[in-house]
């Protein structure tokens, strides 16, 4: 991507809109890797706009790591940014790609939605780690980037660090995929591991998971099988050219599961794992399932795993840590890399 006529790398001017876990993570990982991704890739990465519910961040130069770190501390204090509401930023500053790290609604998709949409509109690519707008609007939103010729990325919507969607986009290109099937939340894997394990209660778990965490103060997202059950939205969408929505999938989480059920598996040669099931004839199923031990469906802790059935490749299976803050910045530097790689 260096411009062949001056040898210079190209400039791509990002901002990032949702500065949590996630998008602090971004952030980091651009800064910690622009030089080396200059010399790879071609690509001189700078963020020159962020925003956050407390504030926003301006430089059109790329902000400081200085600057972002006083951002961190104490968001909107003497920015550039002033009173600019994050609509504001994707509309009025000039910049390339919008990264949209805002938290999932999986009820209105907001404020993620308006967000992508207005980027859009504004001729910026956008690359998300939200999955509550794709669950919701997905063809809308393809449909849009369509128009506007622009790329609309979300690697990191679904397995964290692990390349699900892009495996199967350009790796698996000349296959039909048949099914798609694994664990797609580490929180729920890790507690199902640790009281198999360890003979413990689901409640004991929970609250050790919440402790050093691995779940979130209201876990129920995780252990009711509706962040699962997003994700395999969104597969089913990308892969499948389905029109679905979150209510489209038969979902039933863990919190039923007890140390004697999975002790009982366990006897018989299985784990019980939380199982999102996708396929080409309109399955969307997330449960708890039978895992057999020497599956490679049964990975611990915190991972993740896929098994993707195709025609011709057979069962490709692929495992990767979960979406963690670090593992999803991996994803989100990874699409933004891929959408100059195409150009």
């Amino acid at each position: 991507m260096v411009d062949k006529d001056k040898g210079k790398p190209k400039r791509v001017r990002i901002s990032i809109v949702g500065f949590g876990h996630v998008g602090s993570g971004v952030a980091e990982v651009v800064m910690e890797k622009r030089h080396e991704i200059m010399r790879k890739h071609g690509l001189d990465m700078r963020i020159v706009g962020i925003a956050d519910l407390k504030g926003v961040i301006i430089n059109e130069d790329g902000l400081s790591p200085d600057e972002i770190a006083r951002f961190r501390a104490e968001p909107g204090g003497d920015s550039e940014g002033g009173d600019m509401s994050s609509v504001e930023l994707i509309r009025e500053v000039e910049h390339d790609v919008m990264v949209e790290a805002t938290p999932t609604n999986v009820r209105t998709g907001e404020p993620g939605l308006t967000h992508i949409l207005t980027a859009l509109e504004s001729g910026r690519h956008v690359v998300t780690s939200n999955k509550g707008p794709l669950a919701l609007e997905y063809r809308r939103l393809m449909e849009l980037a369509r128009r506007r010729d622009r790329e609309l990325k979300f690697e990191a919507t679904v397995g964290g660090a692990m390349p699900l969607i892009s495996l199967i986009q350009r790796d698996l290109a000349g296959n039909e995929v048949i099914s798609i099937k694994g664990i797609l939340n580490g929180t729920c894997n890790y507690i199902l591991t640790r009281m198999a394990r360890e003979n413990l209660p689901y409640e004991h778990v929970l609250r050790e998971a919440q402790e050093i965490g691995i779940a979130e103060s209201d876990p129920s997202k995780d252990v009711e099988g509706i962040d699962t059950a997003v994700k395999l939205v969104i597969l089913a969408n990308t892969v499948f050219d389905m029109d679905a929505t979150y209510r489209d999938v038969k979902v039933q989480g863990i919190t039923d599961i007890t140390p004697d059920a999975l002790k009982l598996a366990n006897d018989a040669g299985y784990a019980i794992k939380l199982i999102g099931d996708v396929d080409n004839e309109g399955r969307l199923e997330v449960a708890p399932r039978l895992v057999p031990v020497g599956d490679p469906l049964n990975v611990s802790g915190t991972l993740n795993v896929a098994t993707i059935k195709t025609d011709l490749a057979g069962d490709v299976t692929v495992i990767g840590k979960g979406a963690g803050p670090i593992e999803a910045a991996s994803a989100v530097l990874s699409d933004i890399i891929g959408i100059y790689a195409c150009l």
